[in-house]
């Protein structure tokens, strides 16, 4: 059984294909999703109804929620935040109930998906460090979980002290547990400028990290031709 990983797509249409090839072509047998499928790019609704057609487990990220409600957008910056009120005029009103009714943490076959925290998954925290992922692990009851929100791939693992760093292949050793980050599909941040998911290997107990060529200038064409902010389409250039 192997299982791929995405997270953070926000609406990049480019790079969720990409994934979505390589998913195939990695042989994966499924899939879960850890939310924000939408926000930012240009494409929510047809990255929505992609993950809805696939009917894969998922859990609802911050836009996801964001995109799906008419509250105030407080805690966004401006851009994200117009970001977020465009994306709403593109979504139905079935895909924002859909978007709404997504959980915040779920368990998927014996490891557990979570956008954000699992101390807190409705705050939409962000783990960075060693001390935020021990927040986490104090409610971790599956040896692997993975997260998402920073879109930095990082893993956390703890035995009798909490170790992190990234990573691009390991193993999953038995008696240890194992917070990950996936990277984003749609919008790298850690300086890589490519779209980003994991491939869990449940036969050989393997985690790895796929990181993928896409078309950034067609994405950064659509962004700015939707009247969404500039920055939203530089930043997919830089993996910023």
């Amino acid at each position: 059984m192997k299982y791929a990983i995405i997270a953070d797509i926000h609406a990049n249409l480019e790079a969720f294909e990409v994934v979505l090839d390589d998913i195939k072509a990695q042989q994966c047998t499924h899939v879960a999703c850890l939310g924000d499928v939408v926000g930012y790019c240009a494409n929510p609704k047809e990255c929505l109804d992609i993950v809805r057609e696939m009917n894969v487990p998922i859990v609802k990220g911050n836009h996801d929620e964001y995109c799906s409600i008419d509250g105030h957008l407080e805690g966004f910056n401006p851009h994200a935040a117009q970001a977020v009120e465009w994306t709403r005029q593109q979504l139905t009103e079935d895909d924002r109930q859909w978007l709404r009714d997504l959980k915040y943490l779920r368990l998927v076959n014996n490891f557990t998906i979570v956008h954000a925290t699992l101390d807190g998954p409705q705050r939409w925290g962000y783990v960075f460090d060693k001390l935020a992922a021990a927040a986490s692990f104090t409610y971790q009851n599956t040896s692997v979980c993975f997260f998402g929100h920073t879109h930095v791939p990082v893993a956390f693992i703890r035995d009798t002290v909490v170790r992190g760093g990234t990573y691009s292949k390991f193993k999953v050793d038995a008696g240890r547990k194992y917070f990950v980050n996936v990277g984003s599909v749609g919008q790298s941040r850690d300086g890589v400028p490519k779209a980003t998911y994991v491939v869990y290997d449940m036969v050989e107990s393997t985690i790895e990290l796929r990181r993928l060529d896409y078309d950034i200038p067609k994405a950064q064409a659509k962004i700015r031709a939707a009247g969404l902010p500039d920055r939203l389409a530089d930043r997919l250039a830089g993996g910023e």
